[in-house]
């Protein structure tokens, strides 16, 4: 067969079966090259693809997710095979193993006394390699300080760890130095507070601390300064639904006493005195106006002031408010 009958035979074959022989037909990398970024769209499955011609731009994305499915939060705990996150408000960031007291194989039986007493001894040697020198034993020991005064306090987790924050700033920056590590545990602890704006006076946190107030309130402002935290001044009406919940007054004048301080500080009549006190004096003078007198005595105790401030300053509140005469 001669070499033009051959071409036509070929190219008869290929019109016959619908396909083109034609080369100068784009690939996907050259069609990908002439897209606008700006009109590529990312699904759900991590594709990247562009909606108008359909071309899939970048696909086969990594799923970082687990393997298995869950449907509700029980199914979820059941399946995962992971521990708990790190958290600074443990020494180790929670990373080290706990060996358990419960003396129980993973079958549930009752170990005997030779394994028993091996375990007691591992658990002896993990507290002992835990805390390896007297710094890490130290910060162990602040750390367990300021959970117990989160604890007292009834204060959330996030100022807990808010606290072990600043204390390990405290400590890297060596400002622990000459200074207890109850009481610099004490101060970070308010600083936490304050950051976190949770209404929480100097006093009623040095009153489950294990330091007197003079030395918490040099150690909080020792590093509030040095560290630079951005802690706003305190506000009376943050103050104001803990302390009508202690009194257990009604809805009505708690939101009387809030009205009364939004008026008073829109004034400027808190600058220069305690927000803790202020915040008292409003509420008592609230439950005069709704009817649901409480004693100054009783005001005066849920607050930690005295009832002197709350006469002095409800009845400035009174004047600011129009109310005398």
């Amino acid at each position: 067969m001669s070499q033009p009958t051959a071409q036509r035979s070929s190219r008869h074959r290929s019109e016959r079966h619908g396909r083109s022989t034609d080369t100068n037909e784009e690939s996907p990398e050259q069609r990908a090259e002439d897209i606008d970024e700006s009109e590529l769209v990312r699904t759900d499955d991590g594709d990247l693809i562009h909606e108008e011609t359909g071309l899939v731009v970048e696909e086969d994305n990594i799923d970082h997710g687990p393997e298995w499915r869950a449907f509700d939060q029980s199914e979820r705990d059941q399946k995962s095979r992971v521990g708990a996150p790190t958290t600074p408000a443990m020494h180790d960031k929670g990373l080290t193993t706990e060996i358990g007291w419960r003396d129980k194989d993973a079958n549930g039986h009752n170990l005997s006394n030779e394994k028993r007493k091996q375990m007691n001894r591992l658990r002896t040697w993990q507290q002992r390699i835990r805390t390896n020198d007297a710094g890490e034993r130290n910060l162990q020991f602040a750390l367990s300080e300021i959970d117990r005064m989160v604890s007292a306090l009834g204060a959330p987790d996030n100022v807990q760890e808010m606290a072990s924050v600043i204390y390990r700033r405290a400590l890297d920056e060596d400002l622990i130095r000459g200074r207890s590590i109850e009481g610099v545990a004490t101060g970070a602890l308010h600083a936490a507070m304050r950051c976190e704006a949770i209404p929480r006076t100097l006093e009623e946190v040095s009153d489950v601390a294990r330091v007197d107030h003079n030395r918490v309130g040099r150690a909080y402002r020792h590093l509030s300064q040095e560290l630079g935290l951005e802690v706003s001044p305190a506000e009376p009406s943050q103050y104001v639904p803990r302390y009508c919940s202690a009194l257990g007054v009604s809805s009505l004048v708690e939101q009387k006493a809030t009205e009364i301080v939004a008026d008073t500080t829109e004034e400027g009549l808190h600058a220069g005195k305690s927000p803790s006190g202020f915040a008292a004096s409003a509420v008592y003078l609230a439950s005069m106006l709704c009817g649901e007198k409480e004693t100054q005595a009783d005001v005066a105790d849920v607050a930690d002031v005295t009832e002197v401030t709350i006469r002095t300053r409800y009845q400035e509140q009174m004047e600011a408010l129009g109310l005398v005469g």
